[in-house]
């Protein structure tokens, strides 16, 4: 497989927070630093796993430039942008457009859920506005709706700079219809860890991933393993991680992220409301798989 524009391993980086819940940029840039040394291909900074809900604009821009900074281009900065307003959007892309990042992510609108036809318009419209390339992002549940394979390769085949899609859908035969008929260099990845597997096995580059933010040369071996056909060694090392792939989400994404980075010596803060912090029986079990898997 060629090397994609934003590599195989991308971290969905958490956003880290000081002890009164503000954003704490020093670590944000210490975090990121950590996450290039640690071997991620790129970050997405601002995403679900970076609590986009509740870090307002002008913070995202901090968190952005601090993330910018403190890669000082040894990776690419993909800064998620995407809401469910395309006008703010498109107002978001042109603001960090200014900050050096590398691309931005996009993810479908949701609760105004709109038809296929109006993902479509959305998606273009945010393309011609910016020359930055594009990774979108389908989660239908988080969004209400999924982007059919169709209204995907529509959008990959009419806009250039659209280049990637981060598939959330756990579903392989969408996956599948997606990677067969795109444009060349349209990539495909996998918006859940568990999923990575089989999504590379079918022809996808990698993932987007919110486990890297605390295993990621783990990670790394995995998706690595993926793209140099080693079908077996992949197998065997996602299946060793795989509990713990499993053990992050057993409550809404990142609460237990952040409580692994604690454990494992990195704390991050808390997270916002309307999130909770992990309660001491959830963070019990979830150093038991961590030393299960051996990250720990």
């Amino acid at each position: 497989m060629a090397q994609p524009l934003f590599g195989r391993l991308i971290t969905a980086m958490i956003t880290p927070f000081d002890d009164e819940g503000g954003i704490n940029l020093e670590r944000t840039e210490e975090f990121a630093d950590r996450l290039v040394k640690g071997g991620t291909d790129s970050i997405v900074v601002c995403g679900t796993t970076g609590e986009s809900p509740t870090v307002s604009h002008s913070q995202k821009i901090d968190v952005i430039k601090a993330a910018v900074n403190a890669v000082d281009d040894r990776i690419p900065v993909v800064a998620n942008v995407g809401n469910n307003c395309t006008a703010d959007t498109i107002d978001f892309a042109r603001d960090v457009e200014k900050l050096g990042v590398a691309g931005c992510m996009c993810v479908v609108p949701y609760y105004n859920k709109p038809p296929q036809e109006g993902l479509y318009q959305h998606f273009k419209a945010i393309a011609d506005s910016t020359e930055l390339p594009i990774i979108l992002y389908n989660i239908p549940g988080r969004c209400v709706i999924n982007m059919k394979a169709e209204t995907t390769l529509r959008i990959a085949h009419d806009c250039n700079n659209i280049v990637a899609i981060k598939e959330a859908t756990g579903d392989i035969e969408q996956v599948k219809n997606i990677i067969a008929g795109a444009p060349e260099g349209f990539c495909v990845y996998s918006g859940d860890d568990s999923f990575t597997y089989d999504l590379m096995k079918a022809g996808g580059a990698g993932v987007i991933s919110t486990i890297s933010n605390v295993a990621t040369m783990r990670m790394k071996e995995i998706v690595d393993a993926c793209a140099a056909g080693n079908w077996d060694e992949a197998l065997e090392l996602n299946a060793k991680l795989l509990p713990l792939m499993e053990g992050l989400f057993a409550t809404t994404n990142p609460i237990l992220v952040k409580e692994a980075l604690a454990l494992v010596g990195f704390p991050v803060g808390g997270v916002r409301l309307p999130l909770v912090d992990a309660t001491p029986e959830q963070s019990k079990v979830l150093e038991g798989i961590m030393r299960e898997v051996g990250v720990l």
